[in-house]
C-alpha cells in the first residue's frame, strides 16, 4: 500500500511511511524526530535503586503478558513535505486490537485522539465483530463522538471506514464480507480533498509477494 501511495497516488507534496505507533500520539508521531548528531541516549540514572538487586517491598507484584501484536503494530502515516507532520493515517486492524478489552480500548482511544488532533483516518477492519465490538470497531469509535445506531448488515460483518479529522469529524463507511472484493476507500488529506486508496489491488499485490508455500498453508481449509 505504501508503494502504491508513493508511486503516484499521493500528490507530490505528500509521502507515506509505515511507522510503529503502539501508544498514543507524541512528538515522534506528529513530527519526525531530529537527528541526535551522535549524542548518546541517557543511560540508567545515577543514584537510583536497581530493581533486580533490591525489588520494592510491597505485598503484590504482577507483570502483564507481552502484547506481541501491539509490539508489531504499524500504521501507515501520510506526511506533508513542508513540515513532515502527520496529516492522515491508515490502520489495518490486527487480532491484537480485539483479543482483549485493553487492546480494543487502546485502539479506540488512539483513533479518537487522532481524529480530535485533526488527523484524517482510514481503518480497514477485516476481523468479524466479537463480544467487545458487536458492531465492529467503527461503532465503538463513533460512539465516542455521537449517539448513533450504526449496525452492520448480517451478511456483511466487516468494515472499511474513512474519517475526516477535526472539531467536527465525519465518517464514510462501507460494509463488506469475506470473499468480497474490497472497495476503493477515500483517504482524506484535508477536510475537502481526498485520494482513493485501491484496497483490493494493494491486497492482491501483497498476497502475490507471499511465498507459494505459505500461501498454500493459509489457503488450506481448516478441519471442522
Amino acid at each position: 500500500m505504501s508503494d502504491a501511495l508513493n508511486g503516484g497516488l499521493l500528490p507530490p507534496d505528500y509521502y507515506a511511511l509505515a511507522e510503529q505507533i503502539a501508544g498514543g500520539l507524541g512528538p515522534d508521531v506528529i513530527t519526525l524526530e531530529q537527528p541526535t548528531n551522535g549524542v548518546p541516549s541517557p543511560g540508567d540514572p545515577k543514584g537510583g535503586i536497581a530493581l533486580a538487586s533490591a525489588p520494592p517491598a510491597v505485598q503484590f507484584r504482577a507483570r502483564a503478558e507481552p502484547d506481541l501484536y501491539a509490539a508489531k503494530a504499524k500504521a501507515l502515516t501520510i506526511r506533508h513535505t513542508s513540515n513532515h507532520r502527520v496529516v492522515a493515517m491508515i490502520e489495518i486492524v490486527s487480532p491484537g486490537n480485539k483479543n482483549n478489552r485493553h487492546g480494543l480500548r487502546a485502539f479506540v482511544e488512539k483513533a479518537v485522539e487522532v481524529l480530535r488532533a485533526g488527523i484524517h483516518l482510514l481503518i480497514v477492519d477485516l476481523f468479524p465483530p466479537g463480544p467487545r465490538d458487536p458492531q465492529g470497531l467503527h461503532r465503538a469509535i463513533w460512539d465516542q463522538f455521537i449517539d448513533n445506531e450504526f449496525a452492520l448488515p448480517l451478511d456483511q460483518p466487516l468494515t472499511l471506514a474513512a474519517y475526516i479529522g477535526g472539531p467536527c469529524p465525519e465518517s464514510f463507511v462501507e460494509a463488506t464480507a469475506v470473499g468480497a472484493a474490497l472497495k476503493d476507500m477515500p483517504l482524506f488529506l484535508t477536510e475537502d480533498v481526498y485520494i482513493s486508496v485501491p484496497l483490493e489491488a494493494t491486497y492482491r499485490a501483497a498476497w502475490e509477494a507471499v511465498p507459494a508455500f505459505w500461501r498454500g498453508v493459509l489457503e488450506k481449509p481448516t478441519a471442522s
